[in-house]
């Protein structure tokens, strides 16, 4: 720090008091703005390290449990993530990496104030369990162990019988062994009356229904309640009994009942504070159960049912005060003009890809394109999230987006091949546009097809996305002088992805370099050269390098090559597997 930077420091900290210092950063949530007002001064820094109350640690091997401690000896709430985001869609070796116990270990002994705690993407042992357990059992008001792995519902009992200040407890789409069935639930529908929130959404634990009743009987603060599949009919006394129930997710519905015939749930009841539901494997015949509901309910997730484009059309226009829509694309352009009509305060979509081989049961208009995104995009102006998949796309269905969604922080478009040809190509001009005119962009993901994006349409997005600090690539750019162009801008970029790029080791260590913000790249599907050598242009202080060898028992591009890039103050990871070779440590 030179001397005009100390002096600032010093007259701008005159004369405030640690305490109201200490006040006035407590209201300041924004981890970026946090990280800004520590530089200003050695002071401010102290007082920011000791009024910091949370942290995400994007990535585990960036540092160690010592290093945070010594850092924010005061953090009440921790998020930490381990295995890259690919590893969601089985691209990243199961054996990785990425276990908690060197951080549950160090949690369990130094952070005197943790209460909160979100582990995603990690491997969770029993033993882990066991040791923040008798740690932290008296203090713990929420933990979410989001996509682990590793633990069983004994250790689930243990929670539950422990931790009776416990208001959170999240494990969706975890990977849990039962080894005591239920019983874990038991033991929390009897310990604990301070409960709001339980999801184990889309894991493979079975519960009785009983138990779940107890529990909405005995935690009267319950307002969320996300379980695995169970059926819908099983379920009547549970919400006759959750009266205080908001969201709920998992209930789904048998074809037959042992007549033969489909059951009636025309007259199905919910609670009347039930505003957030996900149903599963609901059909035409069973989706009369939402209609009474419609006007009331602010967030629906369609993703895991059985419904036509016409069916989807029906449920939406019943449902004008939707704030969040999870469907697949058999919602087609036709179901998407019923939403940018209806859903006018809509603000997260998400259109997921449809099961190609489901035998019939998807819709033959269930084809998402240009014409369903430029009525949501005109219709629904307070559009914050949107991630679709499309069949089919052009520069003017793009343009329509970056004209009318100008609230859009987080933009994900997948161009589905499904079909032979697209009606126009490149979408260098939609890019620009879409870029130029979401200025609120942090997110940023466009994976298309070869020939979707050029060069020059590579260098539009490193020009435009001024805001942008996460980004997925998918089959963009014709050479090395598109990456390169493309790397000369995005001045706030922390985190890039690629995936099926044309582009060579030495460009891709060169851009590296030049993005002065990034902090991760994960690439996969690249020209790689035989020795990994044009890759030492990328090799810098604190950054760590990591190469994954193809699988060579798979097929492109899941079997493919991947580079792993990161900063990391806490040196080479010591706990590679013979899948992962760390080519240029850290020094």
């Amino acid at each position: 720090m030179g001397g005009d930077q100390r002096q600032l420091g010093r007259t701008m900290s005159f004369g405030i008091p640690d305490v109201a210092l200490g006040l006035v950063m407590g209201c300041v949530e924004d981890p970026w703005d946090r990280d800004a007002i520590s530089l200003v001064c050695r002071h401010w820094n102290r007082v920011d390290a000791l009024s910091r109350k949370h942290v995400t640690v994007a990535m585990a091997y960036s540092t160690t449990p010592d290093r945070l401690f010594g850092r924010f000896p005061c953090l009440e709430s921790l998020k930490l993530k381990a295995k890259p985001r690919a590893s969601m869609f089985n691209l990243i070796p199961e054996d990785w990496g990425g276990s908690a116990s060197p951080w549950i270990r160090q949690l369990s002994a130094s952070f005197h104030f943790l209460k909160v705690l979100h582990l995603r993407r990690m491997i969770v042992s029993d033993d882990d369990l066991d040791v923040l357990v008798r740690a932290k059992a008296h203090m713990l008001v929420s933990l979410k162990l989001d996509r682990c792995s590793g633990f069983s519902t004994p250790s689930l009992a243990l929670l539950a019988r422990c931790c009776k200040k416990l208001e959170t407890l999240f494990l969706e789409e975890s990977s849990i062994a039962e080894k005591e069935n239920d019983e874990w639930l038991h033991e929390l529908a009897t310990s604990n009356t301070v409960l709001e929130t339980l999801n184990f959404f889309l894991t493979d634990l079975r519960v009785s229904p009983a138990y779940l009743v107890l529990l909405v009987r005995n935690c009267r603060r319950l307002k969320t309640l996300k379980i695995s599949d169970c059926f819908m009919s099983d379920l009547v006394d549970l919400f006759r009994t959750a009266q205080t129930l908001q969201d709920f997710a998992g209930g789904s519905f048998e074809d037959q009942d042992q007549g033969g015939e489909s059951r009636n749930y025309g007259n199905y009841y919910f609670p009347p504070s039930l505003h957030r539901l996900s149903l599963l494997y609901m059909g035409t015949n069973e989706m009369q159960i939402l209609f009474p509901y419609g006007a009331a309910i602010k967030k629906l997730d369609l993703q895991f049912t059985f419904l036509t484009t016409e069916d989807h059309c029906q449920i939406v226009q019943r449902c004008p005060n939707l704030e969040v829509l999870e469907v697949r694309d058999v919602i087609g352009d036709r179901g998407l003009e019923v939403v940018a009509r209806t859903c006018k305060k809509l603000q997260r979509l998400r259109v997921e890809r449809g099961d190609d081989d489901q035998g019939g049961l998807e819709d033959e208009h269930g084809r998402v394109t240009q014409v369903g995104l430029r009525a949501v995009a005109e219709g629904c102006p307070d559009l914050e999230y949107w991630a679709v998949h499309v069949s089919d796309i052009t520069n003017a269905g793009l343009e329509a987006i970056g004209s009318f969604s100008k609230n859009l922080n987080d933009f994900r478009l997948v161009l589905l091949d499904r079909e032979l040809h697209i009606t126009e190509l490149p979408l260098d001009i939609g890019v620009r546009a879409l870029l130029r005119g979401c200025t609120k962009l942090r997110r940023f993901a466009f994976y298309v097809r070869p020939g979707a994006l050029s060069d020059v349409g590579l260098s539009y997005v490193g020009e435009f996305s001024k805001t942008v600090r996460y980004m997925l690539l998918g089959n963009v750019g014709e050479s090395d002088d598109g990456l390169l162009a493309f790397s000369r801008g995005c001045p706030s970029l922390q985190k890039l992805e690629l995936r099926s790029c044309c582009f060579s080791e030495r460009a891709l260590a060169v851009a590296a370099l030049q993005l002065k913000s990034l902090r991760y790249l994960w690439v996969q599907g690249y020209k790689a050269s035989s020795t990994g050598t044009d890759l030492m242009a990328m090799v810098r202080p604190f950054w760590n390098i990591e190469f994954i060898a193809p699988k060579q028992d798979e097929p492109c591009p899941e079997g493919q090559a991947q580079i792993l890039a990161y900063y990391s103050l806490a040196g080479a990871r010591t706990d590679c597997p013979q899948s992962v070779i760390p080519l240029y440590p850290s020094v």
